[in-house]
């Protein structure tokens, strides 16, 4: 089955022979070896790169186990595949089983014909600050699973089947291969469980794997809903657990964020023109892995919709926040929330998520807080419904999320 990502292949053709180590990062299982191999050799080829000049080594494989302890004997190997002055391109897929590998990379960057392109998929490249690694050598591709849309490519047939089978199962690609929901849903607990649960504990040392385990939890159960390390502890305190402190939430909060598995939304006040440390929303990288730590149970649409709204964001280069806009109402302030307020460069963006506007109340209600933003910036509601695009009565956008999801121009102008 193909799946398109041609997001992320213009953004490796973009970095091309800019003279850094290109790093794919993600969650693990989320494609990053696809996106080496088939995806981006096959753009090389059809851009006329002699396949001799195409370097792929695969160190999870056996025959390339003599180099996991031995970097120099690897190094050596590299170079003699390298048989003139033309360019050639270096694809290595699980570098991090090799030894002092970052001594390796950085050295090959001295090779003025040579473009380098890296993946790993243990808890060292799930890491945020792998690019650290290398001292301002590395580019950064960061890959997401399945976004609606590349999904969509896959799966194809009517939306709202696929989009609902997105909503539950969530974009790991190769939910796409499973047949049948409990084949699906077991794949996704194990990958939860047996990978990603395994590889935080064994990073960091982890020694209240039950606290870690309740923590993913309660932000599974707390998606769309605003939160905070001290809310969460004090739900430790109030279950009776007197030996946890406020800081091993933090940090546990901070590894699940470190591996890809969550992503933090800061809150931002709209018309003060600042942020707000504290409460924020937490939001999963992939909603099947959401609903799998919760066994499939609390699928409330409006969350999980909220979910994939701020993952298609990100997606899209977005920095995202909280919005906060305060008003006045019957001589009170009142705050109210914009879902997301979303800034790219000098553009920005905000969004409301709601299931439908059906009604006129309703729709008063979901537009309250973007009419009271005094800006120009464009103004947008994404319902549930399939509906046809329109405009309320103050020029706020209203579309279904298919079609938002779907058409890469929905935020533009």
């Amino acid at each position: 089955m193909e799946i398109n990502r041609n997001e992320y292949l213009d953004r490796l053709v973009g970095r091309r022979n800019n003279g850094l180590i290109k790093i794919i990062t993600g969650i693990r299982r989320c494609g990053k070896s696809y996106l080496l191999d088939p995806i981006f050799r096959n753009y090389l080829i059809n851009e006329g790169v002699p396949d001799d000049h195409i370097i792929k080594i695969e160190l999870d494989r056996i025959t390339n186990r003599k180099f996991h302890k031995d970097p120099e004997a690897f190094n050596t190997y590299i170079h003699s595949l390298i048989k003139d002055n033309g360019s050639y391109y270096l694809l290595l897929d699980e570098i991090q089983l090799v030894e002092d590998f970052e001594l390796v990379l950085n050295g090959l960057l001295y090779e003025k014909n040579l473009d380098v392109y890296v993946t790993g998929s243990n808890s060292r490249f799930l890491s945020s600050d792998i690019i650290s690694e290398f001292r301002g050598r590395g580019d950064q591709i960061h890959l997401n699973p399945l976004s609606f849309s590349e999904f969509y490519s896959a799966c194809g047939g009517d939306k709202t089947d696929c989009w609902n089978e997105y909503l539950t199962y969530g974009g790991m690609p190769l939910i796409l291969s499973k047949s049948g929901d409990a084949e699906k849903s077991e794949y996704l607990k194990d990958l939860f469980a047996q990978t990603y649960f395994t590889d935080i504990v064994n990073r960091n040392g982890v020694k209240r794997t039950d606290v870690l385990d309740s923590v993913v939890d309660i932000l599974a159960s707390s998606v769309g809903s605003l939160t905070n390390p001290q809310k969460i502890y004090e739900t430790f305190k109030s279950r009776g657990e007197k030996e946890l402190s406020i800081n091993t939430v933090n940090s546990y909060l901070a590894y699940l964020e470190d591996s890809f598995i969550i992503k933090k939304a800061l809150r931002y006040d709209v018309k003060g023109r600042k942020y707000i440390n504290t409460p924020q929303k937490y939001y999963f990288s992939d909603v099947g892995l959401r609903n799998a730590r919760l066994n499939f149970r609390q699928q409330e649409e409006t969350h999980l919709m909220e979910n994939v709204i701020y993952n298609e964001l990100v997606f899209r280069g977005y920095n995202v926040d909280v919005g906060v806009v305060e008003i006045r109402e019957a001589g009170k302030h009142v705050q109210t929330e914009v879902d997301f307020v979303c800034n790219m460069g000098s553009n920005r963006v905000y969004i409301q998520s709601a299931l439908n506007l059906s009604t006129p109340e309703k729709t008063k209600q979901e537009s309250r807080s973007l009419n009271h933003i005094r800006d120009s910036f464009k103004k947008i509601i994404v319902v549930k419904d399939n509906i046809k695009r329109w405009r309320t009565d103050d020029g706020i956008l209203v579309l279904g999320v298919t079609d938002f999801l779907l058409d890469p121009g929905s935020m533009a102008g």
